[in-house]
């Protein structure tokens, strides 16, 4: 949570949210920890019932002085694979519409923009990017 609330500020997750997110069977999560058992460096969630056309990205965060050396490139196409796995088509995002660099990283993996879901991150009332991305036929179970 220390990282939730650092890199999300006033939208960050409460850890009634998260929690709830963690124990649903059709949500995987990665974490990335140091090796020497500092804090966490990053994370991301990913909603793909198995056999699901469409799957989420629920949230994806990576400590500052984590960035900008591929960690989240990492976490994003792990569970791209997982939702490919899972057999989800489609895998859609919301991001920021003040937040470039992750618009940037999205974009570099393929998705593309297909809406704007005004004042969707509340309390700062900034809109959020709804992206897609089509994904190749997988094995899904």
């Amino acid at each position: 949570m220390a990282l939730e609330t650092s890199t999300f500020g006033t939208d960050a997750w409460s850890v009634g949210m998260m929690r709830q997110d963690l124990e649903l069977s059709h949500c995987h999560y990665l974490v990335a920890e140091p090796p020497d058992g500092g804090p966490l460096l990053g994370y991301a969630g990913l909603l793909s019932p198995r056999g699901a056309a469409d799957a989420d990205i629920q949230t994806i965060a990576v400590a500052p002085d984590a960035r900008r050396n591929g960690l989240g490139r990492t976490l994003m196409t792990t569970l791209i694979a997982e939702a490919t796995l899972r057999g989800a088509k489609r895998l859609f995002l919301e991001v920021r519409a003040d937040n470039p660099g992750a618009q940037h990283l999205y974009e570099t993996l393929d998705f593309l923009p297909i809406g704007v879901r005004r004042g969707y991150y509340q309390p700062d009332n900034v809109h959020a990017i709804v992206m897609r991305l089509d994904l190749p036929a997988g094995a899904s179970s």
